[in-house]
This record gives structure tokens, C-alpha cells and sequence, in this order.
């Protein structure tokens, strides 16, 4: 397997994407916010890069059962239905719901990358699952959001534990490029906690704002079983049994 880890989009040559199995991770917190969505029943999440783009999807899917959810400096978006608060994407509001998210990082590098050939979506709350439906590939591009162009630890170290789960990583016929053998040092070294994740600069942008909570729910490792794949411009459900 040939796997490359680029700590932000903009580090991503676009030849690379068409042909490949492309992870894309925003730990803190476009894609933990994305997989609890689905793990409480929303129908699918629409990436956007633009709150114009988003206001406008939301408008042609017919907003009796589309959320319009999404982030600037960590705030919600003003007009939102949501913002980018796992918790506040509980069973009750987000059920059968079509979701149009737009935010800083993370659906931004989710649209830069929608011609790969297979698209997920992987936090720390579905590792494994992600790590399972990745491991067939042949070819593995690992994207981090980062936080406003620049890299992030928090995302780094989830890309270096997606690979520690891939079986027989490092073996004969695997290539690797400097960002993954990084990235699988770092996660030899360091496991995510919560005060790790506090000392992030987007860490420090939620406690800023009060919403340092929200560390929480994005430091627990394999808390679901399932990963968002990218069908039709939508995030939808792939269960793992």
C-alpha cells in the first residue's frame, strides 16, 4: 500500500486524489460532529466550503428536512440551525435529517477531495471503523484540515493512530511518504487525552469561546462503529458490524 499523510489541504498535489482512497480527519471538530450526526440517525451530511454554498444547497433540498449546521471561529454560523457542537446533534434534532454543514477546516478539505475515488471521513470516535474500510486500498491519502492553513496537532495524531490499526503496516510493499512516517512516530509516542487536545490552538479557540466541553467527546476513541463515506455530494452511513 502506498499511504501519504499531508497535515493541510492546501499540501495536497491534486493528482493524488483521483484514484485514491482519501481519509480526510478534523479531529477538533468538523468530523467527530459529522460521525455523531450519523450515529444518531441524520440521513446525510452535505459538505460545503462557503456559507453562500451552503445557504443555497439548503434552499434547493427544501429546508422542511434540512438542517443548515456549520462554524466560523468555532461560532455558529448567524441564520444556523446548528453549529459544530457534537452535542448538539442529539437523536431528537437530527433524525432523519439532511444536514448542509459548512465550516473553517474541515468541509473545506472534505470538498478538495471529493474526486477521489472513495472518500471517508475518520475521527478518533470511529478509528477502527475507518481503519477497516481503508485497509484493502492500494492507495491511501490521509488528509488533515488542519486549523486555518497551518498544521494541527490534535489531526496528526489521529492520522498516525488511523495507520497504527491498518493490519500488517510498515510490512513488505508498503511506501510511505515523510508525513506518514511522522505521523506513525508521533502516534508511537503519544496516545489523545483530553488536556493534550486542551493545549491545541484549536483547543484554545473552544475555551475562548466555552465550548471547551466539547474536547471531550472528540478525545473518546472508538466510540462508534461506522464510517461517513462520501456518495453523491452527501456523507452517508457505513456500518461496521
Amino acid at each position: 500500500m502506498k499511504v501519504d499523510v499531508f497535515f493541510t489541504p492546501g499540501e495536497v498535489e491534486g493528482a493524488r486524489i483521483p484514484g485514491s482512497t482519501v481519509v480526510v480527519i478534523d479531529v477538533v471538530r468538523a468530523t467527530t460532529t459529522i460521525v455523531e450526526a450519523l450515529a444518531n440517525g441524520a440521513w446525510g451530511i452535505y459538505p460545503t466550503s462557503s456559507t453562500e454554498d451552503a445557504v443555497k444547497l439548503a434552499g434547493s433540498l427544501g429546508r422542511e428536512d434540512t438542517l443548515l449546521c456549520g462554524e466560523r471561529k468555532g461560532l455558529k454560523i448567524e441564520g444556523f440551525d446548528l453549529g459544530n457542537s457534537p452535542a448538539d446533534f442529539r437523536r431528537d434534532v437530527v433524525e432523519g435529517k439532511r444536514l448542509v454543514m459548512s465550516t473553517t477546516n474541515g468541509t473545506v478539505a472534505i470538498v478538495r477531495a471529493q474526486d477521489a475515488e472513495r472518500l471517508v471521513v475518520a475521527a478518533f470516535t470511529n478509528l477502527s471503523a475507518a481503519a477497516r474500510l481503508v485497509a484493502d486500498s492500494e492507495s491511501l491519502v490521509v488528509i488533515c484540515a488542519g486549523s486555518d492553513g497551518r498544521f494541527s496537532l490534535e489531526d496528526a495524531l489521529c492520522a498516525g493512530h488511523l495507520l497504527t490499526c491498518l493490519p500488517g503496516v510498515g510490512g513488505e510493499g508498503w511506501t510511505f511518504n515523510d508525513g506518514a512516517r511522522a505521523v506513525l512516530d508521533l502516534a508511537s509516542a503519544r496516545s489523545v487525552d483530553v488536556p493534550l487536545l486542551r493545549k491545541t490552538l484549536a483547543g484554545g479557540v473552544l475555551a475562548a469561546i466555552g465550548a471547551d466541553d466539547d474536547l471531550e467527546a472528540c478525545a473518546v476513541v472508538d466510540a462508534h462503529d461506522l464510517v461517513p463515506v462520501l456518495s453523491d455530494r452527501a456523507l452517508r452511513l457505513v456500518q461496521e458490524a
